[in-house]
């Protein structure tokens, strides 16, 4: 098994139309949240494939990102970065990343000179930048809606 990260780069005009055309099709089955079986036509295939649930949500969102054109990367929850990678990830440069590194905020390893960083620790160092976004953007909005700066109370 691939435990390393894969990355498609976005689709050319054709490739988005594909994709939006198949994930409307195949919406139409992914609501029960259940197991899909699909039957290959374009092979010898004589049995339907059956996809789990997690593989069609995850189906469903390379398609919708593919159809609007953008790239898709998929990385395994155990998979160990890069810090290129990981900046990647978290959107940011290099240099920054490596500074979170050194500052400890981010667990990391090295394999010889290189650091190694777990795919967990990057998503909960975003999950916990993302919190501290959140609740900061929510006290500015109070704080306008206390000042009466034209936002409403909801």
């Amino acid at each position: 098994m691939n435990m390393t990260p894969h990355r498609q780069l976005p689709p050319d005009p054709k490739d988005a139309a594909i994709a939006r055309v198949s994930g409307q099709a195949l919406s139409r089955y992914v609501r029960a949240k259940a197991p899909l079986k699909l039957r290959v036509t374009d092979a010898d295939q004589a049995e339907p494939i059956e996809l789990p649930t997690g593989a069609v949500a995850l189906l469903m969102d390379i398609l919708e990102a593919m159809a609007t054109g953008r790239g898709v990367t998929i990385i395994p929850e155990n998979a160990e970065l890069t810090t290129v990678q990981a900046a990647d990830v978290l959107n940011v440069s290099r240099p920054f990343l490596i500074k979170l590194l050194d500052e400890g905020r981010i667990p990391h390893h090295k394999v010889g000179k290189h650091r190694r960083i777990r795919m967990e620790d990057v998503m909960a160092y975003k999950a916990d930048i993302d919190r501290k976004r959140e609740a900061v953007l929510d006290l500015l909005a109070a704080e306008a809606q206390e000042q009466d700066m034209g936002y409403g109370k909801p």
